[in-house]
């Protein structure tokens, strides 16, 4: 492939589109981060790349840098970790098998999740997928969704906080690799990893010395310290680990759409760090306008 160029921008290195849970279509992500005065935005999709295309067909008229990208479901015992890759190659067929297996089991979860709400609540599997675009990868937030749609809940958040959050008892985890296997598979298909919004559980949740170092020995690039969900109180360790490890620092919003709260570029990577990591991106190359 081609060897990427070298540039520096300022980017919103984490942002969602209707081929997950966000709420805006893969292009008009870009209009949007025109507007928001961005230079470069990172799809990230939940375990897809199907936005892609869509993106980078939008960034000549957009005027906005696209780096392909993909969040990554990995899972660390009981909880959930989310693994950010960038650049990497679309068609690496590991990443590609280990990605389809994730969407089969979330597909599943839901359904099973669905089936358990629906003895107590009016919902079903019909009114999820109103919720979703076609060939989404379908998640919760897409029965938050249409729970919000039939008055069991008053916007997302709430539905999370309370009939999806896991005291519920309708909860159902879905498969997902551990986070070195996620690192790695990132790494073989030339991509680079950051992990994801790494203190929203506060500061004693915050990784181990001795569990992050077997993460960079893996192939670990950086930690997304700068997302509107870390607790404030985890900041100053997360800086302090990637001093460290020599790790990079990532800023980024997480944005959903309407689905969340987050805004589009409230959050950013600063152009050096952004230089660095398509420096190291080897599977794919940065959109430019």
């Amino acid at each position: 492939m081609a060897e990427a160029p070298a540039v520096a921008l300022e980017a919103d290195l984490h942002v969602h589109s209707t081929v997950s849970d966000g709420t805006g279509a893969p292009a008009q992500l870009l209009f949007e981060a025109a507007e928001a005065g961005l230079q470069a935005i990172a799809l990230t999709d939940h375990d897809s790349t199907a936005g892609w295309a869509e993106a980078a067909a939008a960034v000549p008229a957009s005027g906005v840098a696209l780096i392909p990208g993909m969040e990554l479901s990995t899972r660390e015992g009981y909880h959930s970790v989310h693994m950010l890759g960038y650049l990497f190659d679309p068609e690496h067929p590991a990443l590609v098998a280990e990605t389809r297996r994730i969407r089969e089991s979330r597909l599943s979860r839901a359904e099973q999740i669905v089936r358990r709400i629906s003895r107590d609540y009016p919902l079903t599997w019909d009114d999820v997928l109103a919720h979703s675009a076609e060939g989404a990868t379908i998640g919760r937030p897409h029965i938050a969704d249409a729970l919000v749609a039939r008055g069991h809940a008053p916007d997302r958040s709430a539905a999370f906080a309370g009939i999806l959050h896991p005291r519920s008892g309708y909860a159902e985890p879905h498969y997902a690799p551990d986070p070195i296997t996620g690192i790695r598979l990132i790494r073989e298909a030339g991509g680079v990893p950051v992990l994801a919004h790494p203190g929203t559980r506060g500061s004693d949740a915050v990784v181990a010395p001795g569990r992050l170092a077997q993460l960079v020995e893996a192939g670990l690039f950086g930690l997304e310290v700068d997302h509107p969900e870390n607790e404030p109180s985890a900041l100053p360790r997360l800086r302090e680990l990637a001093a460290q490890f020599g790790l990079a620092i990532t800023g980024s919003s997480d944005y959903h759409g309407d689905g969340k709260p987050n805004r589009l570029g409230e959050q950013r990577t600063a152009p050096e760090v952004v230089a660095r990591l398509i420096a190291e991106g080897r599977g794919s190359t940065p959109v430019l306008p």
